[in-house]
This record gives C-alpha cells, sequence and structure tokens, in this order.
C-alpha cells in the first residue's frame, strides 16, 4: 500500500516516467480525502483542466480513498503539536495526509520535503527524468 499527496497524483496523471518503479510493485493505491480537493483546485486555472477532471474521474477505481476520522483526527492534532513544538510548520492539508498515514502505517509518496519533518512518517519519492 502507498499514499499519493496531490504531487504524486498529478505526476501519475501526466505519466511520469519516474513513477513506474514506484508504482509498478504497488498492489493498492491510496490517496487521502484532501488529495482530490487539492488536484482539483490546483487544474482549475488549467487550459487542460477538462482532460484532467475526466482523468479522476475515470480513474476513481484506482485507488482507495482514504476517509478521515476519529483516529486520523487524534493523529492530526498530535502531529501539529509536534510540529508546533520543533518549530516546523507545514501546511494543514499535509498534516491531514500525514495523519492519515500514520493512522495506516503506509508511505507517503511525494516530492514535498517538509513531510521528513513528521516523526515516523515513511517517505517516498520518485526520480526525475528530464
Amino acid at each position: 500500500m502507498l499514499i499519493l499527496d496531490t504531487n504524486a497524483l498529478s505526476a501519475f496523471a501526466e505519466g511520469d516516467p519516474g513513477m513506474a518503479g514506484i508504482l509498478g510493485d504497488q498492489t493498492q493505491l491510496a490517496i487521502p480525502v484532501v488529495v482530490p480537493g487539492e488536484y482539483l483546485y490546483g487544474i482549475r486555472r488549467s487550459r487542460f483542466r477538462r482532460r484532467y477532471e475526466r482523468w479522476l474521474t475515470g480513474s476513481a477505481d484506482a485507488f482507495t480513498i482514504l476517509e478521515i476520522g476519529a483516529a486520523t483526527a487524534s493523529h492530526y492534532a498530535a502531529i501539529r503539536q509536534e510540529l508546533r513544538d520543533a518549530g516546523s510548520p507545514i501546511p494543514t492539508n499535509h498534516v491531514w495526509i500525514a495523519a492519515l498515514a500514520r493512522e495506516y502505517r503506509w508511505p507517503v509518496l511525494t516530492r514535498d520535503r517538509h513531510f521528513a519533518a513528521v516523526h515516523g512518517l515513511r517517505v517516498r519519492t520518485w526520480p526525475v527524468h528530464d
């Protein structure tokens, strides 16, 4: 199992060749409930908006959507406090993603470096191709 954050979902949608090595061995992919919202917001001004919306709708069955529940909220509160105490806050939606990753104990596929500030979170990335 692997959790994709928004930039990983975008790279997947774009057919980034670096994703093949990471996603090829995964039996199940998950996206936190906040990720589709960030993705849709991100493509609002794209000239390819309709294409990306169709891709997301057509790919929905490929992902398990991770919903936020009481256990997630507890992880969220703990992570926010840990980051505050360390003086290294991260964006709120990314705290929710980290909370779900901690709850499920699955790694997050991302290129956002600030996830490294979250204690106990396994982070994966993919190679850059020119």
